[in-house]
């Protein structure tokens, strides 16, 4: 998941450089940049950032008093790190319940540390597993749980339901491939399978089979790969009684 930051810091090079540490580490969006607290506390309240990195050298008190007054205006605040060039600041940061606080010059390894021990104790959440379908003024929600697999209809896309019932949505297939979860399969120029359902592989007969009312879908050889990948996901997670 993307954890999204704002960063407060007066200093162009100091901001471009935290930006390059957070995009080696990955799963990390720049919401905005501000220069002080004020700039930072709208910024905060406009993008609503899961994490915002604070130089404190320029005026630690401002924004330490930035970070109370946040509490009158939002219960969801952001994860704050300062940054300082001595560790003067760092007993207030505490006191204001900053998750971390780096000495500058710092490295690469302090940010990876920060974040994992970030990404271990504040998990993101997946987002909810519905999907939106809109046609002209009409709006219809589906959980992505309840789909068995969705296939092409010319220039359309059929969602077939775990229930039986077929929804019908007037974009291609491929429009939808980037939109579903991770657990949805591309297997076929015409399917993409929930792989929650899949009971069998069948390479001899190039079939997925479905645990409901074992239905059959073919498999083309443009997307072994991803048929290879899905068979070595299901046999991790299954109880091997190979012959």
């Amino acid at each position: 998941m993307i954890y999204t930051y704002a960063i407060i810091d007066s200093e162009t090079s100091a901001t471009l450089n935290l930006q390059h540490f957070l995009s080696e580490c990955g799963e990390f969006d720049c919401l905005a940049i501000a220069e002080n607290s004020v700039e930072g506390l709208n910024a905060i309240l406009k993008y609503k950032p899961s994490l915002v990195f604070i130089n404190l050298n320029a005026d630690a008190h401002s924004y330490f008093q930035m970070s109370i007054e946040l509490l009158q205006y939002t219960h969801d605040l952001p994860v704050f790190i300062g940054i300082s060039k001595t560790k003067k600041y760092a007993y207030e940061a505490i006191k204001n319940n900053f998750f971390d606080y780096w000495l500058l010059p710092y490295n690469e390894f302090d940010v990876r540390k920060s974040i994992m021990r970030l990404q271990k104790n504040m998990p993101q959440e997946d987002p909810a597993p519905t999907l939106c379908l809109k046609s002209y003024r009409d709006f219809q929600y589906i959980n992505t749980n309840e789909i068995l697999y969705l296939r092409a209809d010319n220039n359309s896309t059929e969602f077939v339901m775990k229930d039986g019932t077929i929804t019908h949505a007037f974009k291609t297939l491929k429009t939808f491939e980037p939109q579903m979860p991770k657990n949805f399969v591309r297997i076929h120029q015409s399917y993409i399978v929930n792989s929650n359902y899949i009971s069998g592989i069948s390479y001899g007969k190039a079939s997925c089979t479905l645990k409901h009312k074992k239905e059959q879908l073919p498999f083309s050889k443009s997307y072994r790969e991803n048929i290879d990948a899905l068979k070595q996901l299901l046999t991790k997670n299954a109880i091997s009684a190979l012959n």
